[in-house]
């Protein structure tokens, strides 16, 4: 499961990567319609249609952030540390699902593998960390058990 985990670290970082150029191409285009706009317009509605593109890019920005803010806690993970207990990055099996503890990010699929990556700050996260092949815990009413720690 070792290379699995690998594969999962990099499709993640992919993922987030992918985003941030995307919102950072919609800053890019939206600050270019703002200067085609300021060329042929003037009035009210040119100070509306402002206004409108500078709360849309303050959003993308918020959205930027986020991403930066996951794509740093992904760069901390090294997928060679070997842990016996679940630690940021470890890819966990409980109750038959796979989850790696990271930041919370969509679901996966890799090699025929459904990953879920949740943060350590999550309550399923939380009640995991530190915890150990056969150990169990239980989040809201559901009790899981660690059969593999990777």
């Amino acid at each position: 499961m070792d290379s699995l985990k690998h594969k999962v670290l990099a499709y993640y970082k992919q993922q987030v990567e992918d985003k941030l150029d995307a919102f950072h191409d919609m800053i890019a285009a939206l600050t270019e319609g703002a200067q085609n706009d300021a060329k042929g317009s003037a009035g009210d509605k040119h100070e509306t249609a402002l206004s409108m593109m500078h709360l849309e890019q303050e959003k993308l920005n918020h959205k930027i952030a986020e991403f930066l803010e996951q794509q740093a806690v992904l760069d901390k993970i090294n997928p060679d540390a070997v842990n016996t207990r679940v630690v940021l990055g470890s890819l966990v099996t409980a109750n038959g699902h796979h989850l790696f503890v990271s930041t919370a990010l969509p679901k996966i699929t890799v090699d025929g593998v459904t990953i879920l990556a949740l943060s350590p700050q999550s309550p399923l996260g939380a009640a995991m960390m530190g915890k150990e092949v056969g150990d169990s815990f239980e989040v809201n009413g559901t009790k899981y058990s660690i059969t593999s720690i990777v």
